[in-house]
């Protein structure tokens, strides 16, 4: 199983991702980690990312769960995947399962404002919110408010998804 933890950039993703993937001893991914690095420098420089520039990105993410599937691997992914048809590429299976942590844009602006982080330019906030496509009910996605400790947070997934400690 692959749990993908997605929302805008400041929700959380990594932090929750962390902690979740450390409770049930799986393995962490950071979608971050497979940016191109053109798409890495044009989020630095304030530009928003389109279709075009997170297409590659998403392919590689594609593989990576395929390739962790196909090894029979577990594994907790943090990725934006705002738009539908983002998670529909990711969604190699029913195995794979999606969290999104939603709060609103002042929450994820002061969280965003309040950490450092390697790339993201907090001007960019508000394109992450335009791009965003909330879940609907058919695309079977855990929605979990932006309330509360990360501890919670994630005493939350594990409870909706009935997740527990892989053992061996």
């Amino acid at each position: 199983m692959i749990v993908i933890i997605f929302g805008v950039s400041g929700a959380g993703k990594t932090t929750i991702g962390k902690l979740l993937a450390h409770k049930l001893c799986l393995r962490f991914i950071e979608a971050d980690d497979f940016q191109p690095t053109a798409n890495v420098e044009k989020m630095r420089s304030g530009r928003p990312l389109t279709d075009e520039d997170r297409w590659p990105w998403l392919e590689h993410l594609h593989e990576e769960i395929k390739r962790s599937m196909d090894l029979g691997e577990s594994a907790v992914l943090a990725c934006s995947a705002l738009k539908r048809a983002y998670r529909d590429r990711l969604r190699v299976n029913e195995s794979v399962k999606f969290v999104f942590l939603r709060g609103d844009y002042s929450l994820v602006e002061n969280q965003l404002r309040n950490r450092p982080h390697y790339f993201m330019d907090p001007n960019l906030l508000q394109s992450q919110f335009d791009d965003l496509e909330e879940p609907e009910s058919h695309e079977h996605v855990l929605t979990v408010q932006l309330e509360g400790t990360p501890e919670e947070i994630v005493g939350e997934i594990k409870a909706k998804l009935r997740l527990a400690v892989k053992l061996g």
